[in-house]
């Protein structure tokens, strides 16, 4: 994960302050994947990790929503209430119920889970059940899909790529008796095929890992969420994203965020909304070098990423923020999948 290199300097409103009045078109969504399994460091958060997540998630500072209500409002353009945060996890592992789950259900705190089948199937003591799963999802919890298998999906053939959704979307419906309407790619790995291919399967939206803020006139099937772990989950990172603003951008190059011999590293640029205050303050951090990228100006709202080296397989990230005048940090972020 690329790191943030700012001084953190954020304006909090008081406990229980917040303004039902104001409102945006966007929401930090987060993702977990264990919790208190301490051999797991990179996708794991401690448990005190996680009971301060919670204790500042309920302190009155911010909406949570589900996915689902926060989808709908990206559709349909409405508002949300500032500071609305979504919380997702990924994988269904056993730690989920019987540390997370209990939590969650306490402060009522709205969640949800993407599920790979298989995984539920063969995991044993270490994923959660089919019985657990259905408890989960009478009491209000929203499960996603995550493939059948959780593979590397750009490096499945095309009949793969269509099976592992396909066969994910029948177990789901066999064991739940439902399909799910929100996606998250395996990793946060996808291309313009991989998107094509659960564009096609039904969905209504779905999830990368990239780091940034969605917002409405995003595109829906490339929406990043915030990843939590034992290194990226401290109290003062958690206050970071979940008080951070969108960078709405546009015309995003490459299109395909599959890189292969002779577009790695990426040409990567966009165009900022020509209305976002301090875009001359913009800075990129790549997670294949340890000094911020090269950034250039192609015009009044035009910024294209150069980076020095290739990123290494299998994956590689960009994070762009921009300070706001109240404190708050704008951030967008893309992740890259490279083939070896």
């Amino acid at each position: 994960m690329a790191a943030l290199s700012v001084s953190v300097a954020l304006c909090f409103p008081a406990a229980g302050s917040a303004n039902p009045e104001t409102s945006t078109q966007s929401a930090s969504i987060l993702i977990y994947h264990r919790f208190g399994e301490k051999n797991y460091p990179s996708t794991n958060i401690k448990t005190e990790q996680f009971e301060a997540h919670l204790r500042e998630l309920t302190s009155g500072r911010y909406k949570l929503a589900p996915l689902p209500e926060i989808i709908r409002a990206f559709r349909n353009r409405e508002n949300l209430p500032e500071r609305t945060i979504g919380i997702s996890i990924d994988d269904a592992y056993r730690s989920v119920y019987d540390i997370a789950w209990p939590q969650f259900r306490r402060t009522g705190v709205p969640l949800t889970i993407f599920v790979s089948p298989a995984f539920i199937d063969s995991g044993g003591e270490k994923y959660m059940t089919w019985d657990q799963l259905r408890e989960l999802a009478a009491a209000g919890v929203t499960i996603g899909a995550h493939t059948l298998s959780h593979p590397h999906m750009p490096k499945l053939s095309d009949r793969a790529l269509i099976r592992e959704i396909e066969r994910g979307n029948e177990w789901f419906l066999a064991e739940l008796g439902f399909r799910p309407s929100l996606f998250a790619y395996p990793y946060g790995e996808y291309g313009v095929r991989e998107k094509e291919a659960v564009i096609n399967a039904g969905y209504e939206a779905a999830f990368g890992q990239q780091s940034g803020v969605a917002a409405a006139g995003g595109d829906l099937f490339e929406l990043p969420r915030f990843s939590m772990n034992e290194s990226y989950g401290g109290l003062e990172r958690l206050q970071l994203v979940a008080n951070a603003l969108p960078i709405p951008v546009s015309d995003v190059t490459p299109e395909d965020k599959v890189l292969g011999k002779g577009t790695n590293p990426p040409d990567f640029g966009f165009t900022i909304s020509a209305d976002i205050q301090n875009i001359g303050r913009l800075g990129c951090f790549a997670s294949n070098q340890s000094k911020p990228a090269r950034i250039e100006k192609l015009g009044p709202n035009r910024f294209e990423i150069r980076l020095d080296n290739p990123f290494q397989p299998p994956r590689g990230r960009i994070n762009c923020t921009i300070p706001t005048n109240d404190g708050r940090w704008r951030w967008y972020g893309q992740q890259f999948y490279i083939h070896e």
